[in-house]
């Protein structure tokens, strides 16, 4: 009697585990479709800035605003932040708590500052005179760029919440999908940023 109580025991722990494998693997499934919503967005702003690029309806080019080492430093920012979230995933993966949390506030930095200095270039180029609403090409850039950068905010405003979450409650079978959820955004980002660097700044610069 005893041997086949816990042998029900162990079916049902058996199970339960299964049970949560199967619903983190659901979740993760359910934010490759997000992303993938996602990248048809900026595939249609890149297709919009191919196409209004050239109309600067007589204001000024690309070549004449973009100053490509002030980019560049954005562009190490989010690099970097990469490399750091990447590092909090491992340390996530060791079950070192104080590992993650300390990637996390470094990753959260970088990202701020990337922030920070897109938010400098547009109020720069706005109080210039150069807004979106000067030309078709300042507009999508605008929108393109803008668009990333609303991303990039709400990635960190995720990791605020995501902070909270392991202080109060830690490493758990909650934390940790997010923890991967908000990875797979992180470096998503990163890649359509490269993009824009590529395709927005050096292309229009040459």
């Amino acid at each position: 009697m005893a041997t086949d109580t816990m042998t029900n025991q162990h079916v049902a722990a058996h199970g339960g585990h299964e049970e949560h494998h199967d619903m983190t693997g659901l979740k993760m499934y359910g934010f490759w479709i997000y992303l993938m919503s996602d990248l048809i967005i900026f595939g249609s702003l890149f297709a919009t800035y191919a196409v209004l690029h050239n109309g600067t309806a007589g204001g000024p080019t690309s070549k004449e605003l973009f100053e490509l080492d002030f980019v560049l430093i954005e562009t190490f920012l989010l690099l970097f932040s990469s490399f750091t979230y990447g590092m909090a995933v491992l340390a996530m993966n060791k079950d070192r708590l104080a590992q993650v949390k300390g990637w996390l506030a470094v990753t959260f930095l970088f990202g701020a500052g990337f922030v920070g200095m897109e938010i400098y270039e547009f109020h720069h180029l706005i109080q210039e005179g150069f807004g979106p609403d000067r030309s078709g090409f300042l507009s999508s850039f605008f929108g393109l760029v803008g668009t990333h950068g609303l991303h990039v905010s709400f990635g960190l405003l995720w990791m605020l919440v995501m902070f909270i979450q392991l202080f109060t409650k830690g490493l758990t079978e909650k934390t940790r999908p997010r923890i991967l959820c908000l990875s797979l955004f992180w470096h998503f980002l990163d890649i359509v940023w490269i993009c824009v660097f590529t395709f927005v700044y050096l292309m229009g610069v040459l």
